[in-house]
């Protein structure tokens, strides 16, 4: 169960991206990792992250809500890593099959974040990436071009949608409204 399906030849098929990852730019110059994440590496986010220094904060974009609260940009307090670790774990699912949401952690000591998106792309920002480029090697990607997803369809899965109350109940967050990029 994923968060996105394709179209292809009047099909809908579920995304099963190839494990690759590829270098580019933001439009300021700054490198950038992109990979989509693939089948079976729900846990990807969670392996990043140790790479980088806490304390964290994490962002929780909820552009399309089924009732568990207002849309909007909610971000946590600090966070240690075993308080990640946990958020991370307990709502690996969720984050993986789910397309009402993006989801970014940012490692102020460090300047580097990463972004789980809706497309079910996933960004590491900041420097230095070397890490996360051996650690992508590590757990069996490739450096190749990451291909444009092409006509799709997101899914806001009923099933997670208790997933996405007891998220929203589990930490303090600090809501603001979303910004014109986030709107699906």
């Amino acid at each position: 169960m994923r968060k996105l399906t394709l179209h292809l030849n009047g099909d809908e098929v579920e995304q099963s991206p190839p494990a690759v990852f590829e270098v580019r730019r933001t439009s300021t110059g700054a490198p950038r990792i992109v990979l989509s994440v693939p089948d079976g590496q729900d846990n990807l986010l969670h392996c990043l992250a140790e790479l980088l220094p806490p304390p964290f904060y994490v962002l929780y974009i909820l552009h399309t809500p089924r009732g568990e609260g207002e849309a909007g940009r909610y971000q946590s307090t600090k966070l240690s890593l075993a308080e990640l670790s946990y958020l991370l774990r307990r709502y690996s699912f969720f984050f993986s099959s789910d397309g009402r949401h993006d989801l970014w952690i940012h490692s102020p000591s460090s300047g580097r974040t990463l972004v789980w998106d809706r497309h079910n792309l996933l960004f590491a920002e900041g420097q230095p990436l070397d890490d996360v480029k051996e650690t992508l090697v590590g757990l069996g990607f490739a450096e190749s071009c990451v291909e444009p997803l092409g006509p799709h369809t997101h899914h806001y899965r009923p099933e997670f949608d208790g997933d996405a109350v007891s998220l929203l109940n589990e930490l303090d967050w600090h809501r603001t409204q979303l910004r014109p990029e986030d709107e699906q």
